[in-house]
């Protein structure tokens, strides 16, 4: 019996460097945290020099990016849904922070909501997070928990505006 071959990465392809949100994933503890930690700057600043449109469309743009960089990644590896791939986490923490910016701007303490939040969905995967986590295959399932993971964070940060904490 033979062991598999070691998985030789491209670091020299950027849908590796995409895939692992500009390194964020080669950290060797919670490269997901580290993912999510990593997709704030980026965010803040598309909100703060050009509002919400720009923060969406980065939002739309890093997820179709992300999306066929996990595929890339994936074939290139023979894995499915490493914890390199960060990418997700990042699409994911974006979608938990738009009702921030909606509803409280850049408050800091709902931002770190948003980040404890999405992190508590993602980790966890109550439904309907797990379903896209075990159910669905292939880059869509890899993106798809953590958009999931995103939407319940960004309801639960709506719920908390129209609860009167905003």
């Amino acid at each position: 019996m033979t062991e598999p071959a070691p998985v030789q990465y491209e670091y020299k392809k950027p849908y590796f460097w995409i895939a692992v949100w500009f390194g964020c994933g080669l950290s060797p503890k919670a490269p997901g945290t580290v993912g999510s930690l990593g997709a704030l700057p980026l965010a803040i600043l598309a909100f703060i020099y050009g509002g919400l449109l720009p923060s969406i469309i980065g939002l739309l743009i890093v997820t179709m990016i992300g999306y066929a960089a996990s595929v890339r990644f994936e074939q290139a590896t023979d894995t499915h849904d490493s914890k390199m791939i960060v990418v997700d986490e990042v699409v994911g923490q974006w979608i938990s922070l738009l009702p921030v910016f909606i509803y409280f701007g850049l408050n800091p303490i709902m931002i770190a909501l948003s980040f404890l939040l999405f992190r508590f969905f993602d980790v966890l995967k109550p439904w309907p997070v797990s379903f896209f986590d075990q159910k669905v295959g292939g880059a869509v399932g890899v993106m798809a928990d953590d958009v999931a993971a995103g939407i319940m964070a960004a309801l639960l940060i709506t719920g908390a505006y129209y609860a009167g904490l905003g």
